[in-house]
């Protein structure tokens, strides 16, 4: 045998015996009923304030209705971009469908003026310490979150959307 040979036999004994030593027990259980950022989980609940109206807005009492939950900043170019997009979705299905935008980090001074510039007209949160974004672990924005009307996410697109990834995502959360 040459040493390519043995070499290789090594690595695939190591790596076998890694895979076997670092498996999940046998008795161990994924619970899809934890409320987690994943696909197929329930989406953890969050309770914000309201940039107009100020009121405090939980993701719970939203239940019953699909909720595109879109994570942004005015700072953010693909954000900027995307805006039209959620706010023709918002006019198109009125209260069939709930867009809600989170504001990442900012105070209400800077997103006033922007909602404007923008026409926005659907309920944004304001997540000021970014608590519900580490919650939800936004690496990136934009990030969007399709949950269905039972809670359930059912699609995260992480960067910009356009008008075919929310259509793709509405069939998904709307069934």
């Amino acid at each position: 045998m040459n040493r390519w040979t043995l070499t290789f036999f090594a690595i695939l004994l190591l790596g076998s015996g890694w895979l076997w030593v670092s498996r999940l027990p046998a008795d161990a259980s994924l619970d899809v009923n934890t409320p987690q950022p994943a696909v197929d989980h329930p989406a953890p609940d969050l309770t914000l304030t309201r940039f107009d109206t100020g009121e405090a807005v939980s993701l719970r009492d939203l239940r019953g209705k699909p909720v595109i939950l879109n994570f942004w900043a005015t700072w953010c170019g693909p954000c900027r971009a995307e805006m039209p997009a959620l706010q023709a979705a918002y006019e198109r299905y009125g209260e069939d469908l709930l867009v809600i935008g989170v504001d990442q980090g900012e105070e209400g001074a800077v997103v006033g003026p922007f909602l404007d510039e923008f026409g926005i007209t659907f309920p944004i949160l304001m997540d000021g310490d970014m608590a519900v974004g580490r919650e939800y672990r936004i690496l990136g924005l934009p990030t969007t979150f399709f949950i269905d009307s039972q809670g359930i996410i059912r699609g995260v697109h992480a960067g910009q959307i356009n008008s075919a990834i929310l259509a793709e995502g509405i069939v998904d959360i709307a069934r």
